[in-house]
Formats: structure tokens, sequence, C-alpha cells
């Protein structure tokens, strides 16, 4: 049969040609994003893509999913799906003070010994998302978000659309592992998100406040065509799951090897990494990139301090937060001088009353601040800020707003009168408690600011994520009395949400929608979702793996809670003491009943009862075990390993650089043992010393 196209080349020559084309494209792409070396001008570049898109065109059964022409994204998704990594991804030790950091360094010497070579790699603390990149017999297979470090959000959609990013990877240098994971940081340069700002801001829309929200904002939509409109791009900077032997992460031993494994095969790294020998010689580099801040393309808020060697660095292991090896030096805030216009008083969703100032909006760091917290009364009465007051004020962390300090007026100005917090709650009139330094509104089930801060918590993204239900969304719903208690929400319909002001049929719809797939959760996310007492992720987490299901955990009292790893005696009264709560108590029978269904979650039982009524609490660097592995083998032998020595505590496990529980474990007569007095404590209850072997490997 006649070709339709007489000049269009035979089945085989286009699949040839196609892979031509893909693959001088992906070297283009390499030169243009990542070494900033192209080769080519852009109108030749262009007629490449042309004559890719063509041919594909003419042969649609050619089109490779890894086709930079399917970078522009496909069908949106439904929603985001979770994932667990390969490995864990910690977060960062991190301080703006050179003494924490020369504490660190110590600290690294003594755990690795005084003959030790200690060279750090050096990398920009880039302020962006940071994600997991898999790929799969060298082809790009997932991206997933940071989450809690454990599990995070598929983005692949999104993350595909960025030009910097390589979907097939290049073994030409050296082999790719089967399997491969890579930590990498998605950011947006400055002067793109200038651009992304302006074009919002001419379409009337709000801008957003920082690149890194921009960033983050991007990566998970649903819908990959926006992703691919915001010229997003990343850096690649380290392994976390290879392959071993000689095509794998096992056949690295030190981390500058590891960057130039990952530029090898065609993952973008940051040309500013260094290598350093010194303490010295590292805050010599941190004063002087400090120096070039403000001139580097994108927003960064400090320097990463690594340990080079990987052998040490699985030497010194990691705490359930961070690595020890690593450490993030931050650059001092932003400040900028504004004038505080008014103070107000704000009620959040544990009814605490915190003063706020009105300024004078200020750009600090790229970000116009228009409010600055002042925490509570006592602090508002030391540093005496009045309304009217000139101030400084400073992005804490380059992120939250807070008034440092009051600067001093013309001699003689006349200045306000001082603030006073008030007797009544100012969105429901309740008379107001002190409790310590805070002003508290007790009304807990009947106080509308309350309601709305405890819905937009409920469906923010470390709780039931529901699109959607932001801090205007939820004020509307509370003001127009269709939600009074959390379960209420759940109850809605698009008709009653199409009565609200901004909403139409179609958004109405999308909120019911987001509401009904976010009414199917998991235990650590429905336990945020409450606003517990001091239940962040990481706590709902570890009581979700200790209880199963909600119902055992509101069935354990304060002393079994206080079992729970992590979790300390404080801890655990608030835990029991909410759902005690008969009013609490109430608000969870409504969601549980056909509301709201959760998923069990699995418990893994000890393995034995060699600890049962044992506890146990490690302090210092163990050299054959990490903390994590320590403590997870005490729990599967039945035991406990508590976070601080009590008179409870039965033996104290003390390795390198360890701490002020020794002190207290003295004062209380507590035993303190070394790492190999740890074994024989195992081994006289009968614990199998290969499984020490295998624990500690």
């Amino acid at each position: 049969m006649p070709s339709p196209h007489p000049d269009e080349p035979p089945r085989a020559d286009a699949r040839r040609r196609l892979a031509e084309l893909r693959s001088e494209i992906a070297r283009h792409d390499r030169l243009y994003h990542q070494l900033d070396a192209p080769e080519i001008s852009d109108e030749a570049y262009d007629a490449l893509w042309h004559e890719l898109r063509e041919l594909e065109a003419r042969h649609p059964e050619l089109v490779d999913p890894d086709s930079p022409s399917q970078r522009v994204g496909g069908a949106p998704v439904a929603g985001l799906e979770s994932a667990a990594h390969l490995a864990p991804m910690r977060s960062l030790d991190s301080s703006a003070k050179e003494a924490a950091f020369r504490q660190f360094d110590a600290r690294v010497r003594r755990a690795l010994g005084e003959d030790a070579e200690i060279v750090y790699s050096l990398e920009p603390k880039i302020d962006g998302l940071s994600v997991e990149l898999v790929y799969e017999a060298g082809r790009f297979a997932r991206a997933v978000t940071r989450g809690d470090g454990l599990v995070g959000e598929v983005i692949s959609h999104n993350v595909r659309t960025i030009g910097a990013l390589p979907l097939e990877l290049d073994g030409g240098r050296r082999p790719v592992p089967p399997l491969l994971s890579v930590r990498g940081e998605v950011y947006l340069a400055l002067e793109a998100f200038d651009d992304v700002n302006e074009r919002l801001i001419s379409e009337g829309k709000a801008p957003f406040a920082s690149p890194r929200n921009l960033a983050a904002g991007t990566v998970r939509q649903l819908d990959p065509a926006l992703a691919a409109e915001r010229p997003l791009t990343l850096f690649a900077y380290d392994v976390l799951e290879a392959g071993a032997g000689e095509d794998g992460h096992g056949a690295l031993t030190r981390h500058q090897q590891v960057l130039e494994a990952l530029a090898d095969w065609g993952l973008p790294t940051n040309p500013e990494n260094r290598l350093v020998g010194s303490a010295d010689a590292v805050w010599a580099a941190f004063e002087a990139f400090a120096e070039r801040r403000d001139a580097l393309a994108y927003e960064v808020d400090g320097l990463v301090v690594k340990l080079d060697d990987l052998a040490a660095r699985r030497r010194l292991g990691d705490t359930a937060h961070h690595p020890r090896w690593a450490f993030a030096i931050k650059f001092p805030p932003r400040k900028e001088v504004s004038q505080v216009l008014r103070i107000v008083a704000s009620v959040g969703r544990t009814g605490v009353v915190t003063p706020v100032a009105l300024l004078r909006p200020v750009n600090i760091g790229g970000v116009t601040v228009g409010r600055a917290n002042l925490h509570n009364r006592e602090d508002l009465s030391r540093k005496d800020i009045r309304e009217g007051d000139t101030v400084r004020v400073e992005r804490a962390g380059d992120v939250i707003p807070q008034v440092v300090e009051r600067l001093a007026g013309p001699p003689g100005a006349e200045r306000g009168a001082p603030f006073r917090m008030p007797e009544a709650c100012p969105s429901c009139g309740t008379p107001l408690i002190d409790r310590g330094p805070y002003t508290v509104c007790p009304n807990a089930f009947g106080c509308p600011a309350q309601a709305v801060a405890r819905l937009v918590h409920l469906g923010s993204r470390i709780a039931l994520d529901v699109e959607g239900l932001g801090d205007v969304t939820a004020r509307l719903l509370v003001e127009a009395g269709l939600v009074r208690e959390l379960p209420d929400l759940f109850d809605l319909t698009a008709a009653d949400v199409e009565r609200l002001e901004g909403f139409a049929a179609v958004s109405a719809a999308k909120l019911e929608a987001a509401v009904r797939q976010a009414a199917r959760t998991t235990v650590p996310r429905f336990l945020v979702a409450l606003g517990i007492p001091e239940v962040g992720p990481a706590v709902a987490r570890a009581l979700a793996e200790r209880f199963g299901t909600v119902e055992a955990l509101r069935a354990a009292d304060a002393a079994t809670l206080a079992g729970v790893r992590g979790i300390g005696g404080v801890m655990a009264a608030a835990i029991a003491g909410f759902f005690a709560d008969p009013r609490n108590a109430r608000v969870v029978d409504r969601l549980l009943d056909g509301r709201v269904e959760v998923e069990p979650f699995d418990v893994v039982a000890p393995a034995s009862d060699a600890l049962a009524g044992e506890t146990l609490v490690f302090t210092g660097a163990l050299a054959g075990f990490t903390r994590g592995a320590a403590e997870a083998l005490v729990a599967r032998l039945g035991g406990r390993a508590a976070g601080s020595v009590s008179q409870r505590t039965t033996l104290v496990v003390a390795g390198a650089d360890a701490g002020s529980k020794l002190e207290r474990a003295a004062a209380l007569g507590v035993p303190v043992v070394d790492e190999a007095g740890f074994l024989a404590f195992l081994e006289g209850r009968g614990v199998d010393p290969v499984e020490l072997q295998q624990e500690a490997s």
C-alpha cells in the first residue's frame, strides 16, 4: 500500500530517525539546562523539535513515553497518590550560629578519632522542594515529594515536564544501576519567579509569596499542563538507594564520586559544590558564599556541610530526625525596618489569643510582609511594641515574619499607649483566661475563630489534605453555619456550598469531591487532623505503629501511651486527656460514624518478650548500630526505647559523644553501659548473637 506521504521514510527508517532526534534533543537540553553551553541556535533547536513532532504524528505507534515531546504533560491525574521512599529522606540539623557548627565538627572528629582525615563537601541549601527521583532500568519511573520522610506524594506527571530532568539516564560513561533513587531539589529561578508573578498580577490574580511556594504549588497540581508552562528546574545532590556492585552505589566511596556519577548519568548537579578540609575552611567558604547570596540566580538560605567519606557516614549513622554526618549553616534571617500601623488580637486553633502587628508593607528577601507575630503578652510587654512604633522585622527561618525589636524614634516624640490584651474573645465574646504567658479563649467548641482554624488545619497537607479548603472557604463555611464542628464538613453537599459567596456549581462540586476523597484516610493523617495537642506527623505515625487503629488508641491510658517510643509523660497525659474529654469524644464518634473511613495501620508485633518491662535509653553515636536500628531492635524484643532518662529506665547505653543523659543517669542511679555492655545485656536475656549481627549490618 503506498504511503500517504511520498517523502515519508519507511517504518524502520522512521524508528531510527526518531531515536536520533530524541537523543540529539536530549543532548542539547543537557547542554542548555545543565552546562549553560548551547552548541546550536534556537532556530536549529526548534527545527529538531519540528521534525520530531511531525515524524511522531505520522507514526503515533512509535511515540515513546520518554520522548522529549511527552514533557508537555499528559492528561490530568485524578489525585495525588502516595508512595514509600526507597530510603528515608531525613531533615538536616541546622543553625545560624558558628558555635553550633563548631560543635558539630567537634562531634564528628571525636566519633571518628583523632587520626581520621576529615574532608567536607559543601553545597548551597536551595530554598526549593526536596524530591525523590526513581529510575528503573535507566528510565525515569516516578518522582515523590519528601512528605514525612518515609512516605510522600507522587508528582511524576509534573516533574516529567522539567527540561533539566533526563527521562533516560546516560550509561555511556558508567553503567546505570537497574534501580536508582536520587534525591534532588526542584526550584524556580528568581527571574522566572518574577515573570510568573508579573503575569499573575496582570491577570488580576494574587502573586506567590516566594519561589519555594510557587515551586511546591506547581508540582502538586493535578494538571501537568500548568507545570509545563512554568520553568521549573532541579539539581540532583545525592543517591538514596542503588544496586550494589561495580554498577551501583557500593562502588562509590566518597560523596564527590556520587556527584560525578550523577553528572555522568546526565542528572544536573550544582556547579557551586566544592570540597574543603577543615572547619575554618568551611566557615570561610560560608562567609564568602553569604556575600554572593544575592547575586545567585536562585534563592538560598544557607550552606550544607556533609562528610565526603561515605564509610565514615555509615559509622556515624543517623538519628530519627537527621544524619549525624551533615549540618546546614543557615543564613541569618533577612531583616527590614517597618512601622506598626495597628496591633490586633488573633485567635488560633487551640484558643490561644496572639497579638499580631499589622505593618506598613515591606519587602523582605523577595516577600512582601504586612503582618508579624508578637508571640504573647509577656513578649510584647518586654519589647514594649506599640502602635506607630518603627520596628525591625525579620523572617525567622526566612519564612515566618516576626518583630525583633523597637527602634528609637526622634527625641521627644510621643508614642501610642501600650497595647492591652482584650478581656473578651474578639471572635465569640467569651471572657479570656491566662495560662502562663498566654491568653486563651476557653470556648473551644463555640468560638468561630477556633472552628475556622481547626477546619483549615484538618484540610492542610499534613492532615486530610482537602484541596480548596483554605482560610477563606473555611471562614465562609463557619459564618454561614454550615460547619460548627469538624464532622459537619463531611455532611456538606455541593448544593450547600453553592450558596456561599464566590462559589458556582463547578467549584462547589469540586469541593464536595475533595471532601469525599479526603474522607478515606490513614490513622496518622486522621490523628493530625483532630488537632490533638502535641501530636504532629511523627508522633501520629508512632501512635499508629503502636496501636494500629483509632479505637485501640482511644482505649489506651496515659501510662500505656508513655511507653510509646518518643512520647513522654507530659505528651501522654495531653493525648489521654484529649480523648477523655466528652466533647472531643463526641466529635471523634461523629467522624467515625460513617463520615470518615480510617484504614487500619499495620502493627508489627514484638518478635519476643525478652525485654518485656525493660526501658532503655540511647545516647551518643554507636559504632555497630544506627540509633533507629537499636531502638527498633529493643521494640521487637518487647521493650521500650525512651528518649529521656527517668526512674523507670532500666539501662542507659552510651556511645561516642554521649550527652547530658549521663548526668541524669548518675543522679538517678541508673546503670550505664557502652555498646559492648549493651550486646552482653541482650545476650544475657537470651537474644541470639547472630540476630544482633544481622541487625547491626
